[in-house]
């Protein structure tokens, strides 16, 4: 479980606004959810027999005996809200959530024990238009952040009728295969074979590779609305694949499934993914409700903003260096009355003293752009100087009364 940094914080907030005002534009509003919710939700919701229940949850027992984890994905909660405060007969119903998921698992590039998370769901439409706009809305995330490179891989897992047979041929096809199944694999084959297919061994790709595939099992009605998945997306512009053994790592998933994928954060490749959940609302005790969604990784995309070489946000334009024991008031005045005018000024005063040479040392390591200069001389004549830290430029003096306006142009222009 890692700190967040000042350094780092601008792209965190950078993403958040963004990803804000695209939910917005689409419609969806806000939720936020417990962090901390009973067990039974999410062995209920994701699947006992999951790594994420069985082997990754932070589950511990309070005064009460009450059995409780740390949520580990926000779906779960989400529509425990919708339920219990009866949210969902608004239909359909655009909701958004961020923040911090919890797993115990081992820790790599991209991949912690606390990490976080912005998530989509949409309760109460069946069809696959709106499988296609939230996929459209998210490469329009990507857009905005500037993040390019993202593929879309696609595939269907059809109803719970298809998926049971499915399971069936799949468990067939790996017990002719046993002396070559990992632990894993050997656990999950009575269990879930299904979840054999998630499996990220190197050592078993190649026999995932010869199975079964889905497609082969899916009746009429699931493939017409993969079919038509396919064809709003490419009327929206959204390039994708079919990706056959893509199973998603949660039991609640059905029909369409996808990831986001990158190429540039090692194994970590997904960034973003999701799928339909028709049957969840009614596995946490509510009537059958179609719902969608997807969650997004915060530390990968912010990963991917960074390697663009994004500008530090809290980076100072101005430093203000008053040098003489009465410029101190007069200059804590002057920065106020700045931040007051040109609301996009980011000004940082030296506070604590400090010589001249000191208080540069101090402006050259802040990065600003520009040194205002206020000392005693520039005090009784009402000026200012400013001097270019950043270019060779000359420095310059200005009246106090026009200060704004000339930094307001400069502002504007730099």
């Amino acid at each position: 479980m890692h700190d967040i940094l000042p350094d780092d914080l601008p792209l965190w907030q950078e993403l958040e606004r963004t990803v804000r005002d695209v939910f917005a534009r689409y419609g969806f509003a806000e939720i936020r959810v417990p962090l901390v919710e009973k067990t039974e939700l999410f062995a209920r919701a994701i699947g006992a027999e999951t790594d994420v229940v069985e082997k990754e949850m932070y589950t511990f027992t309070d005064r009460n005996g009450d059995q409780l984890s740390l949520r580990p994905e926000g779906t779960a909660g989400v529509v425990r809200a919708v339920l219990q405060n009866s949210l969902l007969y608004s239909a359909p119903l655009r909701l958004w959530y961020c923040g911090a998921m919890f797993r115990r698992e081992r820790p790599q590039k991209g991949r912690t024990r606390q990490f976080h998370q912005v998530g989509a769901e949409v309760f109460g439409a069946a069809g696959p238009d709106i499988d296609a706009e939230l996929l459209a809305m998210s490469q329009r995330i990507w857009s905005e952040l500037g993040i390019e490179g993202l593929r879309l891989e696609i595939n269907s897992l059809g109803t719970s009728s298809e998926r049971q047979i499915y399971r069936e041929a799949l468990k067939s096809y790996f017990s002719l295969h046993l002396s070559a199944l990992d632990e894993d694999s050997l656990r999950r084959l009575e269990r879930n074979p299904l979840r054999i297919m998630d499996s990220k061994s190197a050592s078993m790709q190649e026999i995932i590779a010869g199975a079964p595939s889905f497609s082969e099992f899916l009746g009429a009605e699931s493939r017409v609305h993969f079919d038509q998945l396919r064809r709003y997306l490419d009327v929206l512009g959204v390039p994708h694949e079919v990706n056959p053994r893509l199973v998603r790592g949660l039991d609640y998933y059905s029909h369409t499934v996808f990831e986001w994928i990158t190429d540039q954060l090692g194994a970590q490749g997904t960034v973003c993914a999701g799928g339909r959940y028709d049957g969840l609302v009614a596995l946490q005790g509510g009537k059958p409700w179609p719902g969608i969604g997807f969650a997004m990784g915060q530390e990968r995309l912010v990963e991917l903003m960074r390697a663009k070489g994004e500008i530090n946000a809290a980076t100072p334009h101005i430093y203000l260096v008053m040098v003489g024991d009465q410029t101190t008031p007069h200059g804590l005045e002057i920065a106020e009355r700045l931040r007051r005018n040109i609301p996009t000024l980011r000004i940082l005063a030296n506070l604590g003293g400090g010589s001249f040479k000191a208080q540069f040392k101090r402006a050259d390591r802040s990065g600003a752009d520009l040194a205002l200069v206020l000392g005693e001389e520039e005090l009784q004549q009402s000026i200012v100087t400013i001097k270019p830290l950043r270019t060779e430029a000359d420095q310059r003096q200005v009246a106090l009364e026009e200060l704004s306006s000339w930094l307001s142009d400069w502002l504007h222009h730099r």
